[in-house]
């Protein structure tokens, strides 16, 4: 088991918001500033938390995005960004950086948003027992 906690505002911009182009009469997807920005960002704070070695098997991970709650009441946050557009960027990056060598190894997840005291992305990563095909 793997068990950390990112102490950062997490951030809002998510991988859904990639951008297209029309360069040349052929359409070029990019990503804009704050997306560059944020996947840099999420990168600098996992590198330290990565494994030795990839995760090559089934894995369980849990997260908990934790948002700066200023005036709102402690609870869960059930506004925007969607939680699958959180995850989607978060874990393309764990990939990058080199937690598992594919993320669908990730066969359960886990995932909540709160407004909270303290921000961060709290995240968990469990191997999962091999359950037997019969």
């Amino acid at each position: 088991m793997r068990e950390f906690f990112l102490d950062m505002t997490p951030p809002t911009v998510t991988h859904q918001q990639k951008k297209v182009a029309i360069i040349d009469g052929r359409p070029r997807f990019y990503e804009p500033k704050r997306l560059k920005v944020a996947r840099e960002l999420l990168a600098l704070k996992l590198r330290p938390y990565r494994p030795k070695e990839p995760y090559g098997f089934g894995i369980r991970l849990t997260v908990r995005w934790q948002f700066p709650r200023g005036r709102r009441r402690p609870g869960y946050k059930i506004t925007r960004p969607d939680t699958d557009n959180l995850q989607k960027l978060l874990k393309d990056v764990m990939t990058q950086v080199g937690f598992w060598k594919d993320d669908a190894l990730v066969a359960v997840e886990h995932v909540e948003k709160l407004w909270s005291d303290r921000a961060g992305i709290y995240v968990k990563i469990e191997e999962l027992e091999q359950i037997d095909g019969r």
